[in-house]
């Protein structure tokens, strides 16, 4: 099996920051893209960026120029660095990786979540 671990949320105040990990382990042959998604109490779950593995990037526009999405594929390792954090940006925070197996084939795997709370 394939796990995806997330670490790094917690409470911070507005205009503060916070970097996410979510790092994957199991069989694991390689991993193409992977991102990050978010979803508040009452909404729907929200798709925030996403990186190739060659590095390229995209972004929602609700966290361009705010939030860096980076990669450390020897470490199957994903990260979310988070500036200028306002309360809406409070959420659960989901890692996903598409990850080829060792025996084949390709599926999608889901971290468990890490709790992001932007308040005074």
């Amino acid at each position: 099996q394939v796990q995806l671990v997330e670490s790094g949320g917690g409470l911070v105040q507005p205009g503060g920051s916070l970097r996410l990990s979510c790092a994957a382990s199991g069989s694991i042959f390689s991993i193409n893209a992977m991102g990050w998604y978010r979803q508040a109490p009452g909404k729907e779950r929200e798709w925030v960026a996403r990186i190739t593995s060659g590095g390229n990037t995209n972004y929602a526009d609700s966290v361009k120029g705010r939030f860096t999405i980076s990669r450390d594929n020897v470490k199957n390792t994903v990260y979310l660095q988070m500036i200028s954090l306002t309360p809406e940006d409070t959420a659960v925070y989901y890692c996903h990786a598409d990850v080829k197996l060792h025996f084949g084939g390709q599926s999608d795997y889901w971290g468990q979540g890490t709790q992001v709370t932007v308040s005074s």
